[in-house]
């Protein structure tokens, strides 16, 4: 059974993409999809600005990346923020057992739902993390409403 320490290093995959992702201009959010044995089946970030692709979420990205599964179960999805309804989905669609969530101060998304409906949710509330997304929804309000559909 995974731990905090395993988590943590998970996180620093999911970091390293949301990096990347606003190196390009884009939301800063990243992901990675964990297999059963701790291994990284699959990584990505936040792709919508970059694509013009509405789709184009850090949690769907690594799990495109990861490729066709023959099953899901005992995978976990590592995400820096919390799942908006549409990655929620995603993760309930296919069968992910666990979410662990860099945090959720800057947006609470779905995790509540994901783990009334037994998908087991760890929330690290970690600090660059939340750096990350307070420095840029002040620098990019539009663009963050836009990503969390909000006409703000």
């Amino acid at each position: 059974m995974p731990g905090t320490e395993d988590y943590r290093r998970w996180l620093g995959v999911a970091l390293e993409e949301a990096r990347a992702g606003r190196a390009e201009g884009g939301v800063p959010i990243g992901a990675a999809l964990i297999g059963r044995g701790g291994e990284v089946l699959g990584r990505g970030h936040n792709r919508r600005v970059q694509d013009g692709d509405p789709s184009a979420h850090g949690e769907t990205a690594a799990f495109r990346d990861a490729g066709r599964q023959r099953s899901y179960a005992g995978t976990t999805m590592v995400t820096t923020l919390a799942p908006c309804w549409y990655c929620s989905g995603l993760v309930r669609q296919f069968g992910i057992s666990r979410v662990v969530v860099g945090e959720k101060r800057t947006f609470s998304g779905g995790q509540d739902w994901l783990a009334e409906n037994g998908v087991e949710v760890v929330v690290l509330d970690d600090g660059e993390c939340v750096r990350m997304m307070t420095e840029f929804i002040a620098a990019e309000p539009a663009l963050w409403n836009e990503d969390i559909g909000e006409d703000g």
